[in-house]
């Protein structure tokens, strides 16, 4: 069997303004996303830790690392899926993010599955 069908991830994003949280007038445009992450391979594989580039629109870009995703590192069976919600703030009403996430399998092959770039942006900033 070929590496990739063992160790495959499927990663889906979600996006929302957060109206309640943000301040435009004080440049503060906040966000929430959730992201959906499905094992299509067939080894029970953990997730372990994230690495996320977050750039706004006037072009200054955050690099973030860390443990797990929201204080968990799960552990998905083949088939098996995890979601969570997360968020971020930009200092413009849109940005996009993207990057990977580092995970291990039981077999102990260890890999990244590539976050594909989403957009975050306020409503009706879009022309």
């Amino acid at each position: 069997m070929s590496q990739e069908n063992k160790y495959a991830i499927d990663i889906a994003v979600e996006t929302l303004y957060l109206t309640e949280e943000s301040s435009p007038g004080d440049s503060v445009y906040s966000f929430a996303y959730t992201v959906t992450i499905t094992n299509r391979g067939n080894v029970p594989t953990q997730l372990i830790s994230r690495h996320w580039f977050i750039e706004d629109d006037a072009g200054t870009l955050k690099e973030i690392r860390g443990l797990g995703v929201v204080g968990q590192q799960p552990l998905l069976k083949p088939g098996e899926s995890f979601q969570y919600t997360s968020g971020s703030q930009l200092p413009t009403p849109a940005g996009r993010m993207h990057g990977s996430y580092f995970f291990v399998a039981e077999d102990g092959e260890r890999f990244d599955a590539d976050v594909p770039a989403f957009v975050l942006t306020m409503p009706r900033v879009l022309h």
